[in-house]
């Protein structure tokens, strides 16, 4: 059987270094059998790609891509708290979009995020999730992402 870490590597992605908190959190914890994440942006090399309001200044297509930016950022903490392979599954995934008046598609911006766990764990990562549009989210990034997983040996 592939570990999450081998699909990783088969789809060509890498684990991005775990950005530094922005305020007073962390980036991931751990209680029981279950590891909650701090919402994730886009960051890339500590950086947005895009800034803005889903379905003005980013296309949903674009922000499909944004989200699953933040899912990797998510695993990142993720494995950086108890290590990638120990995941047995992804319970919620919940995923803020900072959209435009008049946009509804948070649902496909969001499968940008769960289609990627679906790539990493399989079946195992089928989830429950929220996809909720809002105003505004921090540093005016289009999308975020929190997950929660289940983990043990």
């Amino acid at each position: 059987m592939t570990t999450p870490s081998q699909r990783l590597a088969e789809l060509g992605l890498t684990l991005p270094a775990v950005a530094a908190p922005a305020g007073s959190y962390i980036p991931a914890k751990a209680t029981g059998s279950l590891v909650f994440t701090a919402g994730q942006v886009p960051f890339v090399d500590g950086k947005l790609p895009q800034t803005g309001k889903v379905g003005a200044d980013v296309t949903a297509d674009e922000a499909a891509e944004l989200a699953r930016i933040c899912a990797l950022n998510a695993l990142a903490a993720i494995d950086a708290l108890v290590g990638i392979d120990n995941v047995k599954g992804v319970v919620k995934v919940v995923g803020f979009v900072a959209s435009a008046p008049g946009f509804g598609g948070q649902p496909g911006v969001v499968n940008g995020a769960s289609n990627l766990l679906a790539e990493v764990f399989g079946d195992a990562g089928r989830h429950a999730r929220s996809a909720v549009g809002v105003a505004e989210l921090p540093l005016d990034a289009p999308v975020e992402v929190e997950l929660i997983v289940e983990v043990g040996s």
